[in-house]
C-alpha cells in the first residue's frame, strides 16, 4: 500500500516553485480579493443569450421552491400548470406543491420501512443498507416518476385548496425530524426482525410508526382536504366556480389531457450502454407505484424530441447539474462561463461519462423548458423555466447554451408520439436494474 509524507524538503520544494512564477503573486491577490468565480467568469460566455427564442411555449410566473428540494415536485407541476393555463385561459394558475409533498412524506416513511424489513438478515454496514440509511430517508429530493406516483395516486389541488407553510417554504427542520425519526425506527424494526418477534407484531409497530409520522407531517404541512371548492377568475375576468371536488376528481377533469402514463424518461448517461433501458427501483417512493426508468439514448436524441414537444406548446421536464458552469443571480447556464482552469493553469478536463464514472457529476435539480432558439433548425440556447422566485435570472427564466446542455443536462421526460418508431420500441425491454448509488441517483 503506498503511503506518502509531506516532508520539509517537500514543502520547501513546493514554496520555492511557486515564488519563482511572479504571476502568482498578482493572481493571488487578484483572487483573494475578488473570489474565484468573479475572477474566472467569461462574459463573453454570455454574448448570445439574449433572451429571445423562435420557439416558447406560452407561460406566466414562476413558482418558488424556496428553502426546500422539492424542485422535482414544482417542474411536473409547472408544465401541468401550463396546460392548464392554456386550455382555460388563466395564465397565472398555481397547483399546490404543499399537497404532493405531504404525500410524499408518508409513502416514502412507507417504503423505507418495508426496505429496512427486508434488509434486516444483511449486516448494518452491507451498503445496501448503508444506502438507505445514509441518503436520508426524510429528503426532498426525487424524480419525475417519484412525482407521477403521487398525483396518479392522490391527485393535485390548487394552491388555494391548500398553501404553502413556514415549514413547507424551508424544510430543514422536518428533514432533520424525520431524518433522526425514521432511522430510529429503522433500528427498532431491524431489531425486531433479528430477535424473531412475530409478523403481526413488527407489523402492528410499523403502523403505529407510520401513525407517528403523518403526525409530523400534519403539523408541519397541515392536513390535506378531502373535497374542496374550485374558485377562480379567468385572464377575460369571467369568473367560474367548480363545488365539492376530491383532488382525483379535480386532476381528472382539469388536467387528464396530460396522460402521464404517456410520458417517459429519455437519459444521456454515457457511462452506459445506449439504446437500453435502466431501471432505479431504490429511489421509488410509492409501492405498486411509477417505475423510475430510463431510456438511455445520445443526446441529440434527447434535444430532437424535446424540440418536437416544444414546437407543440407543451414544456419539457427536465433533471441537470445546475451549480455547474452557472450565474444563479442572472440567469446564465452557459458551458464555458468560468475558466477555472485558465485561471490555476490547471488540467480539469473530463468528458461527461468521466465525470459520471468519478461522482463529478450530479442529477442535482429539476426545471422545465420552455424554449428553444433554432438556427438552420439547430438549438442554440434553450429557456428555462427555474422555480426559485422571479429574483433570479430574467423574471425567474434562465437561459440556456446548447454546450451547457449537452454537458450537464441528464435527464428530459417526453411524450412517447415524439419518439421514432425504433426508440418507441426499445421501452419494451425489460430495464436493467441500477445499484441504489448509481451515478443518476
Amino acid at each position: 500500500m503506498t503511503e506518502t509524507k509531506i516532508t520539509e524538503q517537500d514543502l520547501k520544494e513546493l514554496r520555492v516553485a511557486y515564488d519563482e512564477n511572479p504571476t502568482n503573486a498578482i493572481l493571488e491577490r487578484t483572487v483573494t480579493q475578488n473570489g474565484i468565480g468573479n475572477v474566472s467568469y467569461d462574459e463573453t460566455a454570455i454574448e448570445k443569450l439574449n433572451p429571445v427564442f423562435s420557439v416558447e411555449v406560452k407561460t406566466g410566473k414562476v413558482s418558488n421552491q424556496k428553502q426546500s428540494g422539492r424542485c422535482w415536485m414544482f417542474a411536473l407541476l409547472n408544465t401541468l400548470k401550463h396546460q392548464f393555463g392554456a386550455k382555460y385561459n388563466v395564465k397565472d394558475f398555481e397547483l399546490s406543491q404543499n399537497y404532493l409533498f405531504f404525500w410524499d412524506k408518508i409513502e416514502r416513511a412507507n417504503i423505507f420501512y418495508d426496505r429496512i424489513i427486508n434488509t434486516a438478515d444483511k449486516p448494518l454496514d452491507d451498503r445496501t443498507v448503508q444506502y438507505f440509511l445514509e441518503v436520508g430517508p426524510g429528503a426532498d429530493g426525487g424524480q419525475w416518476a417519484m412525482a407521477v406516483s403521487l398525483v396518479q395516486k392522490y391527485g393535485v389541488v390548487p394552491t388555494t385548496a391548500f398553501s404553502e407553510t413556514n415549514v413547507s417554504e424551508s424544510t430543514g427542520d422536518l428533514k432533520s425530524i424525520l431524518n433522526y425519526k425514521l432511522r430510529n425506527d429503522a433500528f427498532k424494526l431491524r431489531n425486531m426482525v433479528n430477535d424473531g418477534v412475530s409478523e403481526e407484531d413488527i407489523h402492528d409497530a410499523r403502523e403505529q410508526m407510520l401513525a407517528e409520522v403523518y403526525k409530523i407531517a400534519a403539523y408541519s404541512l397541515g392536513v390535506p382536504p378531502k373535497t374542496f371548492d374550485f374558485e377562480y377568475r379567468d385572464d377575460n375576468d369571467n369568473y367560474h366556480i367548480d363545488r365539492d371536488l376530491t383532488p382525483k376528481a379535480f386532476y381528472e377533469k382539469y388536467l387528464s389531457d396530460a396522460d402521464l402514463d404517456d410520458y417517459v424518461v429519455l437519459s444521456n448517461s454515457p457511462d452506459k450502454k445506449y439504446d437500453k433501458m435502466y431501471r432505479l427501483s431504490a429511489q421509488e417512493n410509492v409501492v405498486d407505484g411509477r417505475k423510475i426508468e430510463f431510456l438511455n439514448l445520445p443526446m441529440e436524441n434527447l434535444k430532437n424530441a424535446a424540440i418536437a414537444q416544444l414546437k407543440d406548446g407543451q414544456a419539457v421536464w427536465f433533471a441537470n447539474d445546475i451549480a455547474r458552469q452557472s450565474d444563479r443571480k442572472k440567469g446564465f447556464l452557459a458551458e464555458n462561463l468560468y475558466h477555472y482552469d485558465e485561471l490555476f493553469d490547471v488540467n480539469l478536463s473530463m468528458s461527461k461519462k468521466e465525470r459520471l464514472q468519478y461522482h463529478e457529476a450530479n442529477v442535482s435539480h429539476a426545471t422545465a423548458l420552455t424554449g428553444v432558439d433554432l438556427v438552420d433548425d439547430k438549438p442554440t440556447k434553450w429557456k428555462v423555466e427555474n422555480s426559485w422566485g422571479s429574483k433570479n435570472g430574467v423574471n425567474g427564466y434562465f437561459i440556456m447554451d446548447d454546450g451547457w446542455m449537452n454537458e450537464y443536462v441528464y435527464e428530459i421526460v417526453i411524450n412517447k408520439k415524439y419518439l421514432s418508431n425504433d426508440k418507441i420500441a426499445l421501452l419494451s425491454q425489460s430495464p436493467v436494474e441500477l445499484a441504489p448509488w448509481d451515478s443518476l441517483e
